[in-house]
């Protein structure tokens, strides 16, 4: 997905998967929170989280260069 990027298993009633970042100072970012259904993670949750952790990693370089 990418680095920094940590998965969470939840085992339930479902089994449950949590993508977040912590390697930002601000803030810890859930990136996507999904209900497994079958063995495999489906590629479009996989998909989601690598494109929202692409459209994070953007802003935290926007929000640097802007001196925040």
């Amino acid at each position: 997905m990418g680095t920094g990027v940590i998965e969470i298993r939840v085992h339930a009633d479902q089994e449950y998967r949590v993508f977040y970042v912590a390697k930002f100072e601000d803030a810890v970012y859930v990136l996507h929170v999904f209900a497994k259904k079958t063995r495999k993670a489906s590629s479009l949750d996989v998909e989601l989280g690598k494109k929202r952790y692409r459209e994070l990693l953007e802003r935290q370089k926007d929000a640097s260069d802007q001196g925040q």
